[in-house]
């Protein structure tokens, strides 16, 4: 199983080109045209008022001969407005929203009862860490060059055109072998005025591993007044459905979907020991069942306060790698960026995935949403822990999953209390909180939910022992034919929404609509997207 890279995005979008190439949110643009995929892409934004800084990670693979990415912009981006990352931020915050495994062990029933200050910590199965033309012949074609600086590796060009078939003959013309019947996916991006950001890439400064060039992380920033992730232009070389996860970073807030259905993930699920050595593959029969039972909908699998966490797979978040991802950047007057002067330790981490197809017809639109609790060792009314999602004043919500041993020592005690959970006993090992970071491989169609889970899921129709035959897995990004959601018709007043399916209690339905969004176009304000194909 690979990464399911999380992404950030917010108003990009990427571009990769060449035939049977797999795009993110765009497409590799190879000017040698031969065959490549994005697998691998990361994005992470952030968001404040009317600011948005997007990181965005790209794993290529393919020749060494000179390729770029093609990302829809609100504004002229300058080279200040540019800079490189370290890798290693990524994978933090992918481990940090990741769905997680952890396991208890029952306590002696007879053993006094001493209750500690924060409880929560689970106990895992194992450890988790997660050229150009000029300006001139640009200009012929209604294409002009904005701006045009060099960042690292990258060479680039700030675009804008008049219109869209002068800017997919301007790219064809500069030997970007750009996926056919592009044009009317970038129409819409160019008839509202955006920008378009080309980053070239030098091979000669570029290192390759086993096929893979190894390309330094971009960041850049921008104001917008819209908050939405541009991804109908990856659709030009999408043929089949594709996965999504958009991870937002924004002070005190949590994100959901303004024009699609939104729902969370079921979650604090009891599963069998089985699930130790799959968990991938449990968490991906899982997710496929909520989209099978909400078609359509952008699943919340996190929305925690990013500098903590219960339990944790890892290390929080810094600060310094708050500042690298944009706090650097995130505060100041529009159009001049300054260091961010608000709280940064209630910086909120929202991980939204979703499935998407070549008929979804929105970009997402983001809209600020309620805090929400849930998937913590919290027991509530009745004695039972909480199930699903609910309101509450502080975000604290999180996918997770428990192996749970219960006591099988002697019960010596007239009166034995059971159900008090904790570390493991003397002897006995545990490998630290385990995140499913390796969602875009794993394997599909074969868990059987009802022979993994130890209760009932009736958000999603499954019942713990009941025979079913497995989730179908979906068709990924290889010209399938499993039909992929649609984006809902628009409501009055608020990005419009498809009409409610059958409400099964699937975590929290609210009245915002969340979708699965394809594209070519990749870009977000302040959101991490992340996308990976699945082979």
């Amino acid at each position: 199983m690979s990464k399911l890279l999380t992404t950030a995005t917010t108003l990009a979008a990427l571009l990769a080109a060449a035939p049977a190439a797999h795009a993110f949110c765009g497409f590799y643009v190879n000017g040698a045209g031969g065959e490549m995929f994005n697998d691998a892409t990361q994005v992470v934004l952030m968001r404040s008022g009317t600011r948005t800084v997007l990181a965005m990670q790209n794993n290529y693979q393919g020749p060494p001969e000179a390729f770029a990415l093609v990302i829809p912009v609100p504004t002229v981006l300058q080279k200040e407005d540019v800079k490189t990352l370290p890798k290693a931020v990524f994978e933090h915050v992918d481990q940090m929203g990741a769905p997680r495994l952890v396991e208890y062990w029952e306590k002696d029933p007879c053993e006094p009862d001493v209750r500690y200050k924060g409880t929560g910590q689970g106990y895992g199965v194992g450890a988790g860490r997660g050229g150009m033309r000029d300006r001139a012949g640009a200009a012929n074609l209604g294409v002009t060059i904005e701006a045009k600086f060099e960042v690292g590796e990258y060479q680039v060009l700030i675009l804008s055109a008049k219109d869209s078939t002068g800017l997919d003959t301007w790219l064809r013309a500069e030997k970007y072998q750009i996926p056919p019947g592009a044009e009317p996916f970038l129409r819409p991006y160019v008839e509202s005025g955006m920008k378009f950001f080309v980053a070239k890439v030098d091979p000669t400064k570029v290192t390759f591993k086993d096929g893979r060039a190894e390309l330094s992380p971009l960041r850049f920033h921008y104001d917008s007044d819209e908050f939405n992730l541009p991804i109908r232009l990856g659709l030009a070389n999408s043929s089949g459905t594709q996965d999504l996860i958009v991870s937002i970073l924004a002070p005190a807030q949590r994100y959901e979907v303004a024009n699609y259905k939104n729902v969370t993930i079921p979650t604090n699920l009891d599963v069998k020991d089985a699930v130790r050595d799959k968990f991938g593959e449990f968490y991906a029969a899982l997710f496929d069942r909520t989209v099978e039972k909400n078609p359509g909908a952008v699943v919340t699998e996190y929305a925690w306060q990013a500098t903590n966490c219960d339990p944790c797979p890892g290390p929080v978040i810094a600060m310094g790698e708050l500042a690298t991802l944009g706090l650097d950047v995130l505060g100041g007057d529009k159009g001049k960026a300054a260091p961010f002067s608000g709280d940064a330790m209630g910086m909120v981490l929202t991980r939204l995935h979703a499935r998407y197809g070549k008929t979804v017809t929105e970009d997402l639109v983001f809209k600020a949403a309620e805090p929400i609790v849930g998937g913590r060792e919290h027991v509530v009314a009745g004695g039972k822990l909480e199930e699903r999602s609910r309101p509450d004043s502080v975000n604290n919500f999180q996918a997770r999953y428990a192996i749970r041993h219960e006591w099988t020592g002697p019960i010596t005690c007239k009166d034995p209390v059971r159900g008090r959970w904790g570390g493991p006993p003397a002897g006995v090992t545990s490998g630290g909180v385990k995140p499913a970071l390796d969602l875009a491989f794993a394997p599909r169609g074969a868990a059987k939910l009802p022979e993994l889970v130890k209760q009932d899921v009736p958000e999603i129709e499954v019942t713990a022992g009941a025979p079913s035959a497995a989730v179908p897995p979906p068709t990924v990004d290889r010209g399938g034919t499993t039909p992929p959601p649609t984006a809902a018709p628009p409501a009055p007043a608020t990005p419009p929404a498809a009409p409610p399916a059958k409400k099964s209690g699937c975590g929290c339905d609210t009245d915002g609509r969340a979708g699965a969004g394809a594209g070519l176009g990749a870009a977000a304000i302040g959101a991490l997207l992340a996308r990976r194909r699945r082979r």
